[in-house]
């Protein structure tokens, strides 16, 4: 009985081995279970702290965006005044502007009048009044009042040119340059008026008065009698010689002052208007003379080939005096110089340039660059002339052809009596495409027959050609007529037999 109570018993045993095992196992699992609920648990608090961080991070965002609207509005405002007050003061300038013009309209009537009247106002109030007494003084030898009353006029701000130009004449001989210059400086730190500073300018010393006439400009471009001043620095009166540049920017500087004239536009810079007629005056009459120096050309230099049997010399021609002269052979590469002669050229006072240099015969077509220094020493060019070796051999014989016409042909050369010599044509055949002759009438019914143009060795005649041929004696005349390449064809030509 023993024994199967004992069975029982470890039977229960293992059952209850087995639900702790069970319970165990249950036990690990809920706790997984736990810390996995916790693990959700951290991380949908993390979320939820991400989520509230966003929402503060956006909050901020809305709150700058907001800032920055109103910033951007704020601006735009500010931006809308601006225009309305560059509006404003643009159309304040502009009615200024008329005003301007119109009081010196007023000034120049006023001040024609007073001229017509003549004689000194005794008690001036009005800038007319000041110019017409500062006039009648300074003819009258005053200069003293004269001065004076050129202050007061000045003490207007009075924009318009020819007052100051005269008191800057008036001062230049009274003190010299160096006083002009620094009467007007002080005027000019005053003023307003362009014209003011542009005479004072004028009181400087050659290149540095160009120099600030020239950044003058630059600021005031259509300030039109900076022009007519300009063109005086590079006249034949101030620099006793002038250069193709000097007269070109001579006759630049008259055409812009000229073409303000249309529609009354140099009135408003002048009170004497006989002075603004006399500037336009003098200003047609420079461009007259000056004729078509702005065709640029008109005025090149120009490269004449001359062939011989060892190559070709090129003999350059150019449009005015320089003092040295170089050429490049191509588009690219550096120049040479031609060097000087042996003697001086009596325009410049220096040693004459050498006006050629040479080429060999096998020299190709191709452009050949001149440049050269003019008086002033200012660099002019370069300029690309074509070369051709077959058109300039042509173009060469052509022209010895046509100017010694008369040695084309000879009858009874050196005692050789009943030949007929053609020696020169045959010498320069290479611009000849055909000959035609008869004898005793015009009626060009023969041929003579050419040999071909050797261009290595253009001016030899083959060994095995005569330059001659036999006439009969009642041979008395011949007419001969050239056809040359290029062809165009020579005038009948005439040779009596003596």
């Amino acid at each position: 009985a023993l024994v199967p109570a004992v069975a029982q018993l470890q039977q229960s045993l293992g059952i209850v081995s087995e639900k702790v095992a069970k319970i165990e196992k249950t036990v690990t699992e809920t706790q997984k279970t736990v810390e996995a609920v916790k693990k959700s648990t951290d991380t949908v608090a993390q979320k939820t702290d991400q989520i509230a961080s966003a929402q503060q991070q956006q909050t901020a965002q809305g709150a700058e965006t907001q800032k920055a609207v109103e910033a951007v509005k704020q601006t735009a405002d500010t931006l809308a005044a601006g225009q309305k007050q560059q509006q404003a003061q643009a159309e304040k300038l502009q009615a200024t502007t008329e005003q301007i013009a119109a009081s010196i309209d007023t000034i120049a009537k006023g001040f024609a009048q007073l001229a017509a009247q003549g004689g000194a106002i005794a008690d001036p109030k009005r800038p007319d009044e000041f110019y017409h007494n500062a006039r009648v003084y300074e003819l009258a030898g005053d200069m003293l009042n004269a001065r004076r009353a050129y202050l007061a006029f000045a003490g207007f701000d009075v924009d318009a040119i020819d007052p100051y130009t005269r008191f800057a004449t008036l001062l230049r001989v009274q003190d010299g340059k160096a006083g002009a210059r620094e009467v007007f400086g002080q005027l000019a730190e005053k003023a307003k008026a362009p014209s003011i500073k542009l005479v004072h300018l004028l009181q400087f010393d050659d290149a540095q008065r160009l120099g600030k006439l020239n950044a003058f400009i630059s600021a005031n471009p259509d300030y039109a009698p900076a022009y007519f001043l300009e063109a005086q620095e590079f006249s034949e009166d101030r620099l006793g010689s002038q250069t193709l540049a000097d007269k070109r920017s001579e006759a630049q500087a008259l055409t812009k002052f000229v073409s303000y004239e249309k529609d009354g536009g140099l009135l408003k810079y002048f009170v004497d208007q006989r002075e603004l007629a006399d500037w336009l005056d003098r200003s047609r009459t420079r461009l007259a003379a000056l004729g078509d120096v702005l065709d640029p050309s008109r005025f090149v230099p120009t490269l004449t080939p001359t062939r011989s049997n060892a190559g070709w010399s090129m003999t350059i021609s150019l449009p005015e005096p320089a003092t040295a002269i170089s050429w490049r052979l191509g588009d690219s590469g550096p120049f040479t110089d031609t060097g000087l002669m042996a003697m001086n050229d009596q325009r410049t006072g220096k040693p004459m340039p050498n006006p050629s240099f040479e080429l060999p015969d096998s020299t190709a077509a191709t452009n050949i660059g001149i440049k050269y220094l003019d008086i002033r020493g200012r660099e002019t060019g370069p300029f690309d002339i074509r070369f051709d070796p077959d058109s300039a051999l042509q173009q060469g014989n052509k022209q010895i052809l046509d100017q010694f016409w008369t040695s084309w042909i000879a009858f009874d050369a050196s005692g050789n009596q009943g030949l007929v010599y053609f020696t020169q044509m045959l010498s320069f055949r290479c611009a000849i495409k055909e000959v035609r002759y008869s004898l005793n009438d015009t009626a060009l019914d023969k041929e003579l027959k050419m040999p071909p143009c050797d261009a290595k060795d253009p001016y030899a005649i083959p060994a095995d050609y005569q330059p001659y041929f036999k006439v009969k004696d009642d041979v008395t005349s011949m007419a001969v007529q050239v056809t040359y390449t290029d062809g165009t064809k020579s005038p009948v030509r005439e040779y009596k037999r003596q």
